[in-house]
């Protein structure tokens, strides 16, 4: 199955720490597997010795946020991932925030920005976030061709969306 929705293959990125690399490169073949576009994998960095590879790296995440049709970020993140957070935000990009504990609605740690009507968040089954976004960008196609009002914000909250 290919997601050809609105005309062109959709894109995403995702951000997380480096201490989730293995469920990012998981996100990332499922997505791909439904044909989404991964515009930068950022775990096929290693043995990082400068800031001019971190410049480098860093330019390569910014277009690749800013290129993508939505962001997934898994937490834990880090500060980069919130970097790329606000990226997303500001260009009006989609974003899906994951967590397994629920960690996102945390009154002592959470960020005004994970709350914003911009962001989807979801706690569960990692498999099930993958037909959460495969849902919403479907249906966000829908909306868009069908009446050119703007982007879904929140798919069902049957899916644990809050």
């Amino acid at each position: 199955m290919h997601q050809k929705l609105g005309g062109s293959m959709k894109k995403f990125y995702i951000a997380s720490s480096l201490k989730n690399i293995e469920t990012v490169r998981f996100v990332s073949e499922l997505l791909k597997q439904e044909g989404f576009i991964h515009t930068y994998d950022w775990t096929l960095n290693d043995n990082i010795t400068s800031i001019n590879q971190l410049k480098d790296i860093g330019k390569k995440e910014i277009d690749a946020v800013m290129s993508s049709d939505f962001i997934v970020i898994l937490f834990p993140a880090g500060k980069g991932s919130h970097v790329e957070l606000g990226i997303a935000l500001g260009n009006g990009i989609k974003a899906y925030l994951y967590s397994q504990n629920d960690e996102i609605n945390d009154f002592e740690t959470t960020s005004t920005f994970y709350h914003l009507d911009e962001i989807c968040k979801y706690k569960g089954p990692i498999e099930q976030l993958i037909q959460v976004i495969l849902k919403d960008q479907k249906t966000e196609d829908i909306s868009k061709s069908s009446d050119n009002s703007s982007p879904i914000k929140r798919i069902a909250t049957g899916f644990g969306l809050k």
